[in-house]
């Protein structure tokens, strides 16, 4: 059963069972199953995933850490600058969020790059010119590899392989674009290459901005 089919079944089970309680309010994902999680008051005041700590540099040479983004939501994306193919019409539909929201300062994107050793500050500064990426909105993150991979499989679940152990070099791959809240918890998970999921993507980050 893939994910889109188990949120299905989740909203019908809730459905049958009458649990109403934020129905309203995007899900929770806390596992690497994506299993979407609606949660009450109460629960939320127990420890929920969330994005840890991090410093990477992004394509101006800057410091991003968890303090770009605090009190801010923002879109989580991987890539690679010399990707042939997926990463061009991923790429190309985070713009449409960039579009979206060119105008609001508290929506952010970070796009990480999986192959740092070759994606420099000039390389990502290159690639951010080629797709008229606004700076001030848009990081694309390079630094070490142990880190970027680790905070992607550990606490962004970005990679496809679900199930497999993984080894620490593995190549990362994931078209999965994630939606994070003002407290680094993930809210929504899409398929980056598709442009109805990216709009969907616009869509919810506009109802999470409506939870405060």
């Amino acid at each position: 059963m893939n994910r889109y089919s188990l949120l299905i079944l989740v909203v019908l089970l809730q459905a049958c069972t009458g649990t109403t309680e934020n129905k309203e309010k995007l899900p929770y994902y806390v596992t690497a199953d994506f299993t979407p999680h609606w949660l009450s008051e109460e629960e939320l005041q127990k420890p929920v995933h969330q994005i840890p700590s991090f410093s990477f540099i992004n394509q101006s040479g800057q410091n991003v850490t968890e303090q770009t983004v605090q009190g801010k939501i923002y879109v989580a994306s991987f890539f690679f600058t010399s990707c042939p193919g997926i990463c061009k019409r991923l790429t190309n539909n985070i713009s449409l969020v960039q579009e979206a929201y060119k105008e609001n300062t508290d929506i952010l994107i970070l796009s990480h790059s999986v192959t740092p050793e070759t994606d420099s500050v000039t390389r990502l500064n290159q690639y951010a010119l080629q797709y008229r990426i606004n700076q001030q909105q848009w990081h694309l993150l390079t630094g070490k590899r142990n880190e970027l991979y680790s905070i992607a499989r550990k606490s962004y679940f970005a990679d496809e392989d679900l199930g497999a152990v993984q080894a620490e070099n593995d190549f990362l791959h994931t078209e999965n674009v994630l939606l994070i809240d003002k407290q680094r918890r993930i809210r929504g998970v899409y398929k980056g290459t598709s442009e109805a999921e990216i709009r969907n993507l616009i869509i919810d980050i506009k109802r999470l901005q409506e939870e405060g």
